[in-house]
Protein backbone atom coordinates (compact mmCIF):
# COMPACT_ATOMS: atom_id res chain seq x y z
CA UNK A 1 0.00 0.00 0.00
CA UNK A 2 1.24 3.30 -0.89
CA UNK A 3 1.54 5.98 1.68
CA UNK A 4 -0.81 8.18 -0.17
CA UNK A 5 -3.49 4.97 -0.03
CA UNK A 6 -2.80 4.23 3.78
CA UNK A 7 -3.50 7.80 5.08
CA UNK A 8 -6.96 7.53 2.67
CA UNK A 9 -7.86 4.82 5.21
CA UNK A 10 -6.52 6.09 7.96
CA UNK A 11 -8.65 9.30 7.37
CA UNK A 12 -11.38 7.32 6.36
CA UNK A 13 -11.23 5.22 9.68
CA UNK A 14 -11.99 8.29 11.62
CA UNK A 15 -14.91 9.17 9.44
CA UNK A 16 -16.80 6.25 9.88
CA UNK A 17 -20.36 7.02 12.18
CA UNK A 18 -20.57 6.07 15.49
CA UNK A 19 -16.76 4.84 15.63
CA UNK A 20 -14.75 6.84 18.11
CA UNK A 21 -10.91 6.58 18.61
CA UNK A 22 -11.79 3.60 20.99
CA UNK A 23 -13.76 1.99 18.54
CA UNK A 24 -11.18 2.86 15.88
CA UNK A 25 -8.77 0.83 18.45
CA UNK A 26 -10.58 -2.80 18.47
CA UNK A 27 -11.01 -2.67 14.60
CA UNK A 28 -7.42 -1.81 14.26
CA UNK A 29 -6.33 -4.56 16.63
CA UNK A 30 -8.23 -7.09 15.01
CA UNK A 31 -8.52 -6.88 11.36
CA UNK A 32 -5.06 -5.95 11.19
CA UNK A 33 -4.71 -2.56 9.32
CA UNK A 34 -6.46 0.15 8.09
CA UNK A 35 -7.39 -1.13 4.41
CA UNK A 36 -8.48 -4.19 5.30
CA UNK A 37 -11.03 -2.58 7.77
CA UNK A 38 -12.88 -1.28 4.33
CA UNK A 39 -12.30 -4.33 2.59
CA UNK A 40 -13.16 -6.50 4.69
CA UNK A 41 -16.62 -8.55 3.80
CA UNK A 42 -20.14 -7.53 6.10
CA UNK A 43 -19.63 -11.56 7.99
CA UNK A 44 -16.40 -10.89 8.90
CA UNK A 45 -16.94 -7.40 10.20
CA UNK A 46 -20.40 -9.19 11.95
CA UNK A 47 -17.83 -11.70 13.57
CA UNK A 48 -16.03 -8.84 15.61
CA UNK A 49 -17.08 -8.30 19.61
CA UNK A 50 -18.99 -5.19 19.80
CA UNK A 51 -19.52 -4.76 15.97
CA UNK A 52 -23.52 -4.68 14.82
CA UNK A 53 -25.12 -4.43 11.86
CA UNK A 54 -25.74 -0.72 11.70
CA UNK A 55 -21.72 -0.03 12.20
CA UNK A 56 -21.27 -2.11 9.53
CA UNK A 57 -23.98 -0.64 7.53
CA UNK A 58 -21.62 2.88 8.31
CA UNK A 59 -18.29 0.98 7.39
CA UNK A 60 -19.36 -0.44 4.07
CA UNK A 61 -21.02 3.04 3.05
CA UNK A 62 -18.96 4.16 -0.06
CA UNK A 63 -19.13 7.57 1.00
CA UNK A 64 -16.80 7.47 3.71
CA UNK A 65 -14.46 6.81 1.31
CA UNK A 66 -15.47 9.43 -0.74
CA UNK A 67 -15.54 11.96 2.11
CA UNK A 68 -12.06 11.00 2.79
CA UNK A 69 -10.70 11.12 -0.86
CA UNK A 70 -11.59 14.83 -0.83
CA UNK A 71 -10.32 15.59 2.71
CA UNK A 72 -6.60 13.88 1.50
CA UNK A 73 -6.64 16.36 -1.41
CA UNK A 74 -7.71 18.94 0.92
CA UNK A 75 -4.27 17.74 3.60
CA UNK A 76 -2.19 17.35 0.61
CA UNK A 77 -3.14 21.05 -0.99
CA UNK A 78 -2.32 22.67 2.28
CA UNK A 79 0.39 20.79 3.05
CA UNK A 80 -1.05 19.75 6.29
CA UNK A 81 1.07 17.21 8.22
CA UNK A 82 -0.99 13.53 9.56
CA UNK A 83 0.04 11.94 12.87
CA UNK A 84 -2.13 8.79 12.99
CA UNK A 85 -1.90 7.00 15.89
CA UNK A 86 -0.07 4.05 15.00
CA UNK A 87 3.07 5.99 13.30
CA UNK A 88 6.22 6.41 15.47
CA UNK A 89 5.99 10.60 14.87
CA UNK A 90 2.71 10.53 16.27
CA UNK A 91 2.85 12.46 19.88
CA UNK A 92 4.72 10.73 22.44
CA UNK A 93 2.92 12.34 25.13
CA UNK A 94 -0.61 11.77 23.49
CA UNK A 95 0.28 8.16 23.00
CA UNK A 96 -0.46 7.04 26.53
CA UNK A 97 -3.71 8.60 27.01
CA UNK A 98 -6.22 5.87 26.25
CA UNK A 99 -8.87 8.57 24.06
CA UNK A 100 -6.25 10.15 22.55
CA UNK A 101 -7.34 11.19 18.77
CA UNK A 102 -6.87 8.14 15.87
CA UNK A 103 -5.94 10.76 13.76
CA UNK A 104 -4.73 13.98 14.43
CA UNK A 105 -3.81 17.14 11.45
CA UNK A 106 -1.06 19.90 12.14
CA UNK A 107 0.30 23.09 10.14
CA UNK A 108 3.34 24.71 12.11
CA UNK A 109 6.90 24.10 12.46
CA UNK A 110 6.52 23.51 16.16
CA UNK A 111 8.22 19.70 17.69
CA UNK A 112 5.05 18.48 19.55
CA UNK A 113 7.29 16.13 21.24
CA UNK A 114 9.30 19.60 22.75
CA UNK A 115 11.48 18.47 26.04
CA UNK A 116 8.97 20.56 28.00
CA UNK A 117 5.36 21.55 27.52
CA UNK A 118 3.02 23.60 29.22
CA UNK A 119 -0.64 24.08 28.00
CA UNK A 120 -2.56 27.28 29.56
CA UNK A 121 -6.05 27.58 29.77
CA UNK A 122 -8.63 29.96 31.42
CA UNK A 123 -12.09 31.98 31.12
CA UNK A 124 -12.87 33.61 28.07
CA UNK A 125 -13.97 36.49 30.16
CA UNK A 126 -10.50 37.30 31.45
CA UNK A 127 -9.87 39.62 33.89
CA UNK A 128 -6.92 42.52 34.07
CA UNK A 129 -5.80 40.64 36.86
CA UNK A 130 -5.68 37.03 34.88
CA UNK A 131 -4.45 38.77 31.39
CA UNK A 132 -1.52 40.17 33.45
CA UNK A 133 -0.60 37.61 35.24
CA UNK A 134 -0.70 35.17 32.26
CA UNK A 135 1.77 37.78 30.48
CA UNK A 136 4.37 37.93 33.31
CA UNK A 137 4.33 33.92 33.41
CA UNK A 138 5.16 33.44 30.05
CA UNK A 139 7.65 35.83 30.26
CA UNK A 140 9.44 34.18 33.43
CA UNK A 141 8.95 30.47 31.99
CA UNK A 142 10.90 31.47 28.80
CA UNK A 143 13.88 33.27 30.91
CA UNK A 144 14.35 29.96 32.63
CA UNK A 145 13.26 27.74 29.49
CA UNK A 146 13.89 29.22 25.90
CA UNK A 147 12.79 26.14 24.32
CA UNK A 148 9.64 25.22 26.34
CA UNK A 149 6.14 24.66 24.05
CA UNK A 150 3.26 26.54 25.18
CA UNK A 151 -0.08 24.88 23.98
CA UNK A 152 -3.75 26.85 24.18
CA UNK A 153 -6.68 26.67 22.62
CA UNK A 154 -6.63 30.02 20.27
CA UNK A 155 -9.85 31.01 22.59
CA UNK A 156 -11.30 34.30 23.61
CA UNK A 157 -9.74 35.61 27.18
CA UNK A 158 -6.75 33.60 28.49
CA UNK A 159 -6.43 31.37 25.85
CA UNK A 160 -5.28 34.21 23.31
CA UNK A 161 -3.14 36.21 26.13
CA UNK A 162 -0.95 32.78 26.26
CA UNK A 163 -0.47 32.06 22.76
CA UNK A 164 0.34 36.17 22.05
CA UNK A 165 2.52 36.24 25.15
CA UNK A 166 4.75 33.31 23.75
CA UNK A 167 5.25 34.58 20.26
CA UNK A 168 5.88 38.05 22.26
CA UNK A 169 8.77 36.50 24.04
CA UNK A 170 10.05 33.57 21.07
CA UNK A 171 8.79 30.73 22.42
CA UNK A 172 7.04 28.14 20.71
CA UNK A 173 2.96 28.09 20.41
CA UNK A 174 0.39 25.63 19.56
CA UNK A 175 -3.28 26.19 19.20
CA UNK A 176 -5.79 23.03 19.69
CA UNK A 177 -8.46 23.60 17.13
CA UNK A 178 -11.86 22.59 17.69
CA UNK A 179 -12.71 22.56 14.17
CA UNK A 180 -11.00 21.99 10.86
CA UNK A 181 -8.22 23.53 9.25
CA UNK A 182 -9.96 25.24 6.74
CA UNK A 183 -11.32 28.03 8.70
CA UNK A 184 -10.70 30.00 11.99
CA UNK A 185 -12.37 30.74 14.96
CA UNK A 186 -12.65 33.49 16.18
CA UNK A 187 -11.97 34.66 13.23
CA UNK A 188 -10.82 37.96 14.78
CA UNK A 189 -7.87 35.62 16.00
CA UNK A 190 -6.40 34.94 12.10
CA UNK A 191 -3.22 37.43 12.39
CA UNK A 192 -2.28 36.08 15.66
CA UNK A 193 -2.69 32.38 14.05
CA UNK A 194 -0.59 33.21 11.11
CA UNK A 195 1.99 34.68 12.95
CA UNK A 196 1.84 31.19 15.38
CA UNK A 197 2.24 28.91 11.80
CA UNK A 198 5.63 31.01 12.11
CA UNK A 199 6.80 29.98 15.63
CA UNK A 200 4.17 26.95 16.12
CA UNK A 201 1.78 25.48 14.59
CA UNK A 202 -2.29 24.47 14.47
CA UNK A 203 -3.31 21.29 15.51
CA UNK A 204 -6.97 19.39 15.48
CA UNK A 205 -8.07 16.14 15.19
CA UNK A 206 -11.04 17.66 13.22
CA UNK A 207 -11.30 17.54 9.00
CA UNK A 208 -11.94 20.43 6.93
CA UNK A 209 -15.87 21.74 6.60
CA UNK A 210 -16.14 20.76 10.60
CA UNK A 211 -18.33 23.49 12.36
CA UNK A 212 -16.94 24.96 15.82
CA UNK A 213 -19.88 23.21 17.47
CA UNK A 214 -20.11 23.04 21.50
CA UNK A 215 -19.34 19.23 22.28
CA UNK A 216 -16.37 19.70 19.84
CA UNK A 217 -14.32 22.11 22.59
CA UNK A 218 -14.81 19.22 25.08
CA UNK A 219 -13.08 16.78 22.80
CA UNK A 220 -10.81 19.32 22.16
CA UNK A 221 -9.54 19.75 25.77
CA UNK A 222 -8.31 16.51 26.08
CA UNK A 223 -5.45 17.14 23.19
CA UNK A 224 -4.66 20.16 25.47
CA UNK A 225 -4.26 18.16 28.23
CA UNK A 226 -2.82 15.28 26.34
CA UNK A 227 0.32 17.48 24.85
CA UNK A 228 1.48 18.58 28.25
CA UNK A 229 3.82 18.14 30.93
CA UNK A 230 1.86 20.39 32.69
CA UNK A 231 -1.98 22.22 32.74
CA UNK A 232 -1.85 25.91 34.06
CA UNK A 233 -5.46 27.19 34.67
CA UNK A 234 -5.44 31.01 35.06
CA UNK A 235 -9.30 32.03 35.60
CA UNK A 236 -11.81 29.93 35.69
CA UNK A 237 -15.59 30.53 37.19
CA UNK A 238 -17.17 27.79 39.08
CA UNK A 239 -18.24 25.91 36.15
CA UNK A 240 -16.33 26.16 32.45
CA UNK A 241 -13.98 24.33 29.91
CA UNK A 242 -11.40 25.14 31.63
CA UNK A 243 -12.37 22.67 35.13
CA UNK A 244 -13.09 19.73 32.44
CA UNK A 245 -9.74 20.71 31.14
CA UNK A 246 -8.14 20.21 34.76
CA UNK A 247 -9.85 16.79 35.51
CA UNK A 248 -9.05 15.55 31.99
CA UNK A 249 -5.34 16.66 33.11
CA UNK A 250 -5.27 14.85 36.30
CA UNK A 251 -7.12 11.55 34.84
CA UNK A 252 -4.10 11.35 32.71
CA UNK A 253 -1.33 12.07 35.64
CA UNK A 254 -0.31 15.39 34.70
CA UNK A 255 0.12 18.04 37.06
CA UNK A 256 -2.28 20.79 37.27
CA UNK A 257 -1.70 24.38 38.32
CA UNK A 258 -4.20 26.95 39.45
CA UNK A 259 -3.64 30.95 39.91
CA UNK A 260 -5.71 31.58 42.98
CA UNK A 261 -8.07 35.12 43.18
CA UNK A 262 -10.41 36.95 46.19
CA UNK A 263 -13.06 34.90 46.90
CA UNK A 264 -15.53 37.21 45.90
CA UNK A 265 -14.49 37.09 42.36
CA UNK A 266 -16.67 34.74 40.10
CA UNK A 267 -13.60 34.55 37.64
CA UNK A 268 -11.49 32.64 40.77
CA UNK A 269 -13.85 30.70 41.77
CA UNK A 270 -13.05 27.43 39.95
CA UNK A 271 -9.44 28.03 40.69
CA UNK A 272 -9.66 28.36 43.96
CA UNK A 273 -12.16 25.43 44.29
CA UNK A 274 -9.27 23.09 42.46
CA UNK A 275 -6.90 24.29 45.22
CA UNK A 276 -9.31 23.77 47.67
CA UNK A 277 -9.98 20.06 46.79
CA UNK A 278 -6.14 19.51 46.03
CA UNK A 279 -6.71 19.04 41.95
CA UNK A 280 -4.27 22.02 41.82
CA UNK A 281 -1.17 23.18 42.91
CA UNK A 282 -1.40 27.11 44.19
CA UNK A 283 0.44 29.38 41.29
CA UNK A 284 2.02 32.42 41.83
CA UNK A 285 4.75 32.72 39.26
CA UNK A 286 6.69 30.55 36.94
CA UNK A 287 9.34 29.42 40.08
CA UNK A 288 6.27 28.08 41.55
CA UNK A 289 5.92 25.31 38.35
CA UNK A 290 9.24 25.07 37.73
CA UNK A 291 10.54 23.46 40.94
CA UNK A 292 6.77 21.46 41.85
CA UNK A 293 7.77 20.17 38.04
CA UNK A 294 11.44 19.91 39.68
CA UNK A 295 12.57 21.34 36.14
CA UNK A 296 15.37 23.78 38.06
CA UNK A 297 16.76 21.06 39.26
CA UNK A 298 18.13 19.98 35.36
CA UNK A 299 19.31 23.48 34.94
CA UNK A 300 22.41 23.30 37.34
CA UNK A 301 25.58 21.08 35.74
CA UNK A 302 24.66 17.67 36.88
CA UNK A 303 27.31 15.30 38.69
CA UNK A 304 28.20 12.98 36.26
CA UNK A 305 26.18 9.91 37.78
CA UNK A 306 28.54 6.92 38.62
CA UNK A 307 26.70 3.29 38.65
CA UNK A 308 25.37 2.32 42.37
CA UNK A 309 25.44 -2.00 42.89
CA UNK A 310 22.08 -2.73 44.55
CA UNK A 311 22.00 -6.29 45.50
CA UNK A 312 19.47 -8.35 45.25
CA UNK A 313 17.25 -6.77 42.54
CA UNK A 314 15.16 -8.62 39.98
CA UNK A 315 14.95 -8.78 36.48
CA UNK A 316 12.25 -6.26 36.11
CA UNK A 317 14.32 -4.13 38.94
CA UNK A 318 17.39 -4.15 37.53
CA UNK A 319 15.93 -3.09 33.81
CA UNK A 320 14.00 -0.08 35.19
CA UNK A 321 17.36 0.88 36.91
CA UNK A 322 19.60 0.43 33.74
CA UNK A 323 17.21 2.70 32.32
CA UNK A 324 17.04 5.53 34.82
CA UNK A 325 20.85 5.13 34.84
CA UNK A 326 20.71 6.97 31.65
CA UNK A 327 18.56 9.77 31.99
CA UNK A 328 17.79 12.48 34.60
CA UNK A 329 14.34 11.32 35.00
CA UNK A 330 11.83 9.22 33.16
CA UNK A 331 7.61 8.79 33.29
CA UNK A 332 6.30 5.64 34.26
CA UNK A 333 4.73 5.16 30.34
CA UNK A 334 7.92 5.43 28.90
CA UNK A 335 9.17 3.03 31.80
CA UNK A 336 7.06 0.39 30.33
CA UNK A 337 7.40 0.84 26.80
CA UNK A 338 11.19 1.09 27.13
CA UNK A 339 11.79 -2.20 29.83
CA UNK A 340 8.50 -4.38 28.28
CA UNK A 341 6.64 -4.44 31.66
CA UNK A 342 2.99 -3.61 31.83
CA UNK A 343 1.83 -1.33 34.02
CA UNK A 344 0.37 -3.63 35.94
CA UNK A 345 3.24 -5.41 36.89
CA UNK A 346 5.53 -2.19 36.66
CA UNK A 347 3.70 -0.19 39.34
CA UNK A 348 4.22 -1.97 42.49
CA UNK A 349 7.67 -2.40 41.25
CA UNK A 350 8.40 0.99 41.16
CA UNK A 351 6.91 1.04 44.83
CA UNK A 352 9.21 -1.74 45.69
CA UNK A 353 12.17 0.03 44.33
CA UNK A 354 11.49 2.97 46.27
CA UNK A 355 10.96 1.29 49.72
CA UNK A 356 14.21 0.42 48.74
CA UNK A 357 15.44 3.81 48.52
CA UNK A 358 17.04 3.40 44.55
CA UNK A 359 14.50 5.19 43.25
CA UNK A 360 12.15 8.58 43.87
CA UNK A 361 8.93 9.61 42.44
CA UNK A 362 8.39 13.15 41.28
CA UNK A 363 5.68 15.24 39.92
CA UNK A 364 3.69 14.41 36.98
CA UNK A 365 4.63 10.48 36.93
CA UNK A 366 8.38 10.79 36.79
CA UNK A 367 10.89 8.62 38.44
CA UNK A 368 14.38 9.06 38.87
CA UNK A 369 17.51 6.99 40.99
CA UNK A 370 18.32 8.34 43.91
Amino acid sequence: MTTDSKKLYQIALTLIKGVGCITARQLMEVVGDEEAIFKSTRKSLLSIRGVGKGMVDEILNPSVLLRAEKELEFVEKNKIRTYFYTQTDYPERLKHCIDAPSMLYYKGNADLDAKKTISIVGTRKSTAYGNSFTERFVEEVAQSFPDVLIVSGLAYGIDIQAHRAALKNSLSTVGVLAHGLDRIYPSVHRKTAVDMLGNGGLLTEFTSETEPERFNFVRRNRIIAGLADAVVVVESDKKGGSLITADIANSYNREVFALPGRVSDASSLGCNRLIQENKAILLQSADDLIKAMNWDLKTKKQVERQPQLFQNLSAEEQRIHDLLLQEDAMHVNSLSDLSGISLPVLLPTLLEMEMKNIIEPLPGGMYRLK
